[in-house]
């Protein structure tokens, strides 16, 4: 059973920064391509950025490309997603997880950028 622990959301002004980091307790983690994804109230989740394995290759949703950097830590088996240039509808729930074939979800880290 693979779990996926999430933290580092918080309230911040638009504008402001924020650092994401998930804990996975899977071996070997620096075997997957991970992603982060995000949830708004009403709107279906929705993949944000994705890493490969080594950290080599990167890809963004167009929405968040030029203010979202992901980027991984094997030794500690963390993923991290560093958020700059904060907008209001960059607010939402915050997940981790394998690229495809999806782990069991964690809970989440609530990001809320105000105006």
């Amino acid at each position: 059973q693979v779990q996926l622990v999430e933290s580092g959301g918080g309230l911040v002004q638009a504008g402001g920064s924020l650092r994401l980091s998930c804990a996975a307790s899977v071996r070997p983690f620096s075997t997957y391509t991970m992603a982060w994804f995000r949830q708004a109230p009403g709107k279906e989740r929705e993949r944000v950025a994705t890493i490969n394995y080594s950290g080599g290759s990167t890809t963004y949703a167009d929405a968040v490309k030029g203010r979202f950097t992901i980027s991984r830590d094997n030794a500690k088996k963390t993923v991290y997603l560093q958020m700059n240039s904060l907008k209001p509808e960059d607010t939402a729930v915050y997940y981790c997880n394998r690229d495809r074939d999806y782990w069991d979800w964690g809970q989440g880290t609530q990001v809320t950028v105000s105006s």
